[in-house]
């Protein structure tokens, strides 16, 4: 196949993707929104550690004149 003929498919697949919008089921989007599971949830659901402060590790080092 031609690089025209590939590049018009790409396109036509992208703007396909681009401006097709697909119903959407609130009340899903409802129930997960309003789920008891929190962050600290799953946090404890997968083992994960708590997030130490990361702030000192990205600071600047101190200015020498």
């Amino acid at each position: 196949m031609g690089r025209g003929r590939q590049k018009a498919k790409q396109t036509k697949v992208a703007r396909k993707l681009k401006y097709y919008s697909p119903e959407t089921d609130y009340q899903a989007l409802e129930r997960e929104l309003s789920s008891s599971s929190t962050q600290t949830d799953l946090a404890d659901r997968y083992d994960v550690p708590p997030a130490e402060d990361v702030d000192d590790e990205w600071q600047a080092p101190p200015h020498r004149p």
